[in-house]
C-alpha cells in the first residue's frame, strides 16, 4: 500500500545569495546535466548557502530531491523503482552577481548564470516475479519551469495513483504484454500513460534561458 510523505515542492525559485571561501574550477562545472535534476558542485555550494537540503540520488548524483511516496519493501511483484520530487533553482540577487564576477575568469559558469528553475514529479513502478518476468509498470515524469503546473499535476494525478493496485495492474499488463512489449521507450511510455488514464510525460527540458 502506499503512503504519501509529507514532503512538498519548495516554491522558492532562486538561490539569493552569494558564498564564501570557494572559487570554482572548471571541474566543478564538469560533466553538466542540462536538462535534469542533477547539480554540479557550484549549485551544491549555493543549494548549502541558501539552506536547500540536497540528497544523493542513485548513489553518485546530487539532487534538491524528496520522497513523494513510499511503501513497504519488497522483493516480489509491484514495487517502487523511485518516486520522488525535484526542484532546480536558479540565481538571483547577490548570487547571481558572484556568478556573473565568476564568469569574466571562467566563461563555463555561464551554464550556471543561465539555470531557468525547474520542478518535477517522477513516479516509477516495476515488477519482477518468481517465474522471471520483469517489466516497468508505469513510469511518469512531469517536470514544468512554472511551480503551479507541476502542483496542479500532482493534485490532478496524486489520488489515482495512491489509489491504484498495482500489483492488479501489473497482471493485467502482462496479459496484454504483446500490445506494447516491442514498443520503444517513448512509445511504450505512451502506451501505457494512456492505458492507466494519465497525460503523457513532459521530461528532459532544456533549462537555459
Amino acid at each position: 500500500m502506499l503512503q504519501l510523505t509529507v514532503n512538498t515542492l519548495d516554491p522558492e525559485p532562486f538561490c539569493r545569495l552569494s558564498v564564501t571561501d570557494y572559487t570554482p574550477e572548471d571541474k566543478d562545472v564538469a560533466i553538466f546535466d542540462q536538462n535534469g535534476y542533477d547539480m554540479c558542485p557550484v549549485e551544491i555550494a549555493f543549494a548549502d548557502r541558501n539552506g536547500f537540503i540536497q540528497t544523493h540520488h542513485r548513489k553518485t548524483h546530487i539532487a534538491l530531491r524528496q520522497e513523494w511516496m513510499v511503501h513497504e519493501p519488497t522483493n516480489v511483484g509491484a514495487h517502487f523503482n523511485h518516486c520522488n520530487l525535484f526542484e532546480r533553482k536558479g540565481y538571483r540577487d547577490e548570487a547571481r552577481d558572484q556568478l556573473l564576477e565568476w564568469t569574466k575568469a571562467n566563461p563555463m559558469i555561464w551554464k550556471i548564470v543561465k539555470i531557468k528553475p525547474k520542478w518535477g514529479l517522477d513516479f516509477s513502478v516495476d515488477y519482477v516475479d518468481r517465474e522471471g518476468n520483469v517489466f516497468e509498470v508505469l513510469h511518469w515524469e512531469w517536470d514544468s519551469f512554472n511551480y503551479s503546473e507541476v502542483i496542479d499535476k500532482r493534485n490532478i494525478y496524486e489520488s489515482k495513483l495512491i489509489d491504484t493496485d498495482w500489483n492488479d495492474a501489473a497482471e493485467r499488463l502482462l496479459k496484454r504484454k504483446d500490445e506494447w512489449y516491442n514498443l520503444d521507450f517513448f512509445a511504450q511510455s505512451e502506451w501505457k500513460c494512456k492505458y492507466f488514464g494519465i497525460e503523457p510525460e513532459q521530461f528532459k527540458m532544456v533549462l537555459w534561458e
